[in-house]
This record gives C-alpha cells, sequence and structure tokens, in this order.
C-alpha cells in the first residue's frame, strides 16, 4: 500500500489559534465538503511562512465562516494570517494511482475558493504514468510544472 494525496485545501489562511482549546484543526465545512475531508480525519498541515508540518484531526467549525483554526498544541505552530496547506491522504495499491482524483481547493486571502482542481494520474500510449492538474470550469489540463522548469 501507499499513501496518496485524497483531499487538499492550499493556501487557506489561519483566522485564529486557540491553545487552550481541544488539540485539531477547525475548518469550515463548506470548505471540508468540497474537498471530501470528513470531520475527525487526520490530516497533515504544511505551513507556508515557517515550513512547521504537524498532523492532527479536522473538527467541523461554523458553516459559511471561512475559519481555519489550530487548536491546543497546534496553535503553536501558526500565526494569524499564515497560509497553510492542509491535506488528506489516503492508502491504495500502486496500481489503483490512475483511479484517484483528488479535488484541490485554492484560497484567497480572506479564505474564499478561488479555485477547484483535480489531480490526476494517467497512462501515456507507452504505459508511462502523466501528471495533470485540470480545472474544474475547464476540461483541458494546466501544464504541469516541474520544479526548476
Amino acid at each position: 500500500m501507499r499513501t496518496f494525496v485524497a483531499a487538499k485545501l492550499h493556501g487557506i489562511h489561519v483566522t485564529e489559534a486557540d491553545l487552550n482549546y481541544h488539540g485539531s484543526i477547525t475548518l469550515d465545512p463548506e470548505h471540508c465538503e468540497a474537498a471530501g475531508i470528513l470531520p475527525m480525519e487526520f490530516v497533515e498541515i504544511w505551513n507556508k511562512a515557517t515550513g512547521a508540518r504537524i498532523s492532527t484531526y479536522v473538527i467541523y467549525g461554523t458553516r459559511g465562516a471561512r475559519q481555519c483554526i489550530l487548536n491546543g498544541a497546534a496553535a503553536r505552530t501558526c500565526q494569524v494570517g499564515d497560509p497553510l496547506i492542509i491535506c488528506a491522504t489516503e492508502q491504495r495499491k500502486a496500481e489503483e494511482v490512475t483511479e484517484i482524483s483528488p479535488k484541490v481547493l485554492t484560497f484567497t486571502p480572506g479564505n474564499e475558493v478561488a479555485e477547484v482542481l483535480t489531480y490526476r494520474a494517467q497512462r501515456d500510449a507507452q504505459g508511462r504514468l502523466q501528471f495533470n492538474i485540470l480545472k474544474e470550469d475547464q476540461p483541458q489540463s494546466i501544464p504541469y510544472r516541474a520544479a526548476g522548469s
């Protein structure tokens, strides 16, 4: 079994940090539902401002509030306004990679959804894997840019 991306909130901004709340991350249910993240699901959190990386579980907050609140010990890893990447994962057999279609939401500074993307791995005519990023409102793929290119 291998670990793959199942859903991602990319560039969502921290709205609050609550050291005295039970550990977790509080997220807007609308964002979670659009990406496919469930309550109590474990997620990886990567702080784009500091490089901090943590793992915690999701609790749903107030619908429509656009909140992203780090709770408990996780509150020490961020400041209000920090952009985060929140990634849910799933375990699959390697040969199932072409069956995975994770949703990726990108965000404005006010935590409005800017784009809805889908990641896809497909095989070319020679059977080699290729990676594509698809925009929800556009059937063609966005060219994937490898680091340094």
